[in-house]
């Protein structure tokens, strides 16, 4: 189980890596707005600074890349589909679940590595952070990242089609982000924003991620927000193996 996993994870590795552009370019966006961005929120923080700006944004931004980094690794995906590779490898002695999960561990190892990079920017601008706050902060990406990485495969083995998950995706992503205070926090928003915006998942995830930057260790949304997706990435790792299996006969 373990060594076919490791083995998907490798050869998913591979295939990333052997166009580095795709990866550059997906540790490099978060990096642009962390630098970019950050700063025009000055005027949003009590203090006023680009260290508190950057409070606010460094873990939206961490959340930014858990969600829309991995929600489309999927696409690769149905092109493996359409030309017949995941039925040779449903077929082959490999555990079945090792093709889903030999992708999510890749999404995770891609994940890792842009952490890595914002929070070296953010701390050479100036962020501190506690080791305990920090290894939540990481947890927390890692679970987030585990949710979109499932739903991004089951997605893509259930609707089989890029046009279409496209359109699905393209369909939520301005709300999800709206919703959850990535750009600009909740609080600035109207009434009725405020009112649905616990209903978005990532609403939780981006409010215990700057309530760890703050250091408030005992913040409820730290443990609402880990409960929470610890949950969905669990029932999206299932959707996405049994959607496999239906197609694996």
């Amino acid at each position: 189980m373990i060594r076919h996993t490791a083995l998907f994870t490798g050869y998913e590795l591979k295939k990333s890596f052997s166009n580095p552009i795709w990866p550059l370019f997906g540790i490099l966006q978060p990096v642009l707005y962390l630098v970019m961005f950050a700063p025009l929120l000055k005027t949003m923080t009590p203090g006023g600074t680009t260290e508190d700006a950057l409070r606010m944004f460094t873990p939206a931004a961490m959340m930014m890349i858990a969600v829309f980094g991995s929600m489309f690794s999927g696409f690769g995906l149905i092109a493996e589909l359409r030309n017949g590779s995941i039925e040779r490898y449903a077929v082959s002695p490999a555990w079945r679940p090792a093709i889903v999960l030999g992708r999510v561990a890749k999404d995770m190892v891609v994940l890792v590595c842009q952490a890595i990079l914002v929070l070296i920017v953010a701390f050479a601008m100036g962020v501190r952070i506690g080791a305990v706050e920090l290894a939540l902060v990481l947890l927390l990406m890692a679970a987030t990242g585990l949710f979109a990485s499932g739903l991004s495969q089951g997605l893509a083995l259930t609707t089989r089609d890029e046009n279409g998950m496209s359109q699905t995706l393209n369909l939520f992503m301005l709300p999800i982000m709206l919703l959850a205070g990535l750009f600009v926090p909740i609080s600035f928003a109207p009434e009725w924003m405020k009112t649905i915006a616990p209903v978005n998942p990532l609403y939780h995830a981006v409010e215990a991620g700057r309530a760890l930057f703050d250091g408030r260790l005992t913040d409820s949304s730290i443990p609402i927000a880990f409960a929470v997706f610890i949950v969905l990435a669990v029932l999206t790792t299932i959707w996405s193996m049994r959607a496999l299996r239906k197609i694996a006969g």
